[in-house]
C-alpha cells in the first residue's frame, strides 16, 4: 500500500538537515532579522511544492526521491548563493569592468570604481549637462596633470554649446605646448552615484581624441584612489 505523505515527511526531513548543516556552515547568513524571515519563508514555499509533487497522483518511491532530491539541491544553491552574496557581486563587478572598462562600477559608501582599459589608463562615462538642459553621455579620460575638466570641441557642441561663440581666453599648458581655452560651467555632471553641480571647465580650441576629466572634478571629491588596475572615487 502507497503511502505518498511518507514521502512528503523524508523529503521535508532531508532538506531541513540540509538547511541545518548549510546554517551551521555560514552563520551570518540568518544572523538578521531579515534573514530568518525570508528563510522560513523559503521553507514553507519549499514544503507546499514538495508535499504537492509527492502527493500528486500517488507518485512512486523513485519519482518521489528524485523530486526530492532536486528541491534540496534548489534550495541549497538559493542559501548558499544568499551567503556568498556579496562575493558574487565582486565576482560580477570585475567581469563587468573587463568588458565595459569605461562605465562606473557601484562601490562602497556611495562611491564608484572605474577599471583601466587595455591601454592601461582610465576613461569612464559621465552624464554632463550644459546651458541645453539634457544630459550628453561623454567620455573623459581621468588625468590629474590637467587643471579643468576639458572638453572637446565635439563634446561642447554635444551639450549645446558652440565653440565659434566662445571666448579663449584662457591659456593651458600641456605636453604638446600651450593651448587655449575657453572658461565655461556644467551645469551637472555625473558619473554613476556622484553627482557635482556647477563644475569648472574649459574648452579647447583644437580637437581632441578624448576629454579629459580634471582636478576642477577630481578635487572636489571626498576622496579617490588608484588599486592595481581599479580607480576608486568617493563622493
Amino acid at each position: 500500500m502507497k503511502r505518498p505523505w511518507v514521502y512528503g515527511l523524508i523529503a521535508a526531513a532531508a532538506a531541513t538537515v540540509v538547511v541545518l548543516l548549510l546554517i551551521w556552515r555560514f552563520p551570518d547568513a540568518v544572523t538578521g532579522r531579515d534573514g530568518q524571515i525570508d528563510l522560513v519563508q523559503s521553507l514553507l514555499i519549499l514544503l507546499l511544492v514538495g508535499s504537492s509533487a509527492v502527493l500528486y497522483r500517488g507518485m512512486s518511491w523513485g519519482r518521489a526521491a528524485r523530486m526530492a532530491a532536486i528541491w534540496v539541491v534548489a534550495f541549497a544553491v538559493l542559501i548558499t548563493g544568499y551567503a556568498f552574496r556579496h562575493d558574487m557581486r565582486s565576482v560580477w563587478d570585475r567581469v563587468a569592468g573587463a568588458v565595459v572598462p569605461h562605465a562606473p562600477v557601484a562601490g562602497i559608501d556611495g562611491g564608484v570604481v572605474i577599471h583601466a582599459g587595455n591601454h592601461g589608463h582610465f576613461v569612464v562615462e559621465a552624464a554632463v549637462r550644459g546651458d541645453g538642459g539634457t544630459d550628453a553621455r561623454i567620455r573623459f579620460l581621468v588625468d590629474t596633470g590637467a587643471s579643468d575638466v576639458v572638453l572637446s570641441p565635439a563634446d561642447a557642441r554635444r551639450i549645446g554649446l558652440d565653440p565659434a561663440t566662445l571666448a579663449f581666453t584662457r591659456t593651458y599648458r600641456t605636453a604638446n605646448g600651450n593651448v587655449a581655452g575657453a572658461p565655461i560651467r556644467l551645469n551637472r555632471l555625473a558619473i554613476g552615484s556622484i553627482v557635482l553641480d556647477d563644475v569648472r571647465a574649459s574648452v579647447n580650441s583644437a580637437d581632441m581624441n578624448r576629454s579629459l576629466l580634471g582636478m576642477s572634478f577630481l578635487n572636489r571629491l571626498s576622496g579617490y584612489s588608484v588599486d592595481g588596475d581599479r580607480l576608486i572615487m568617493r563622493p
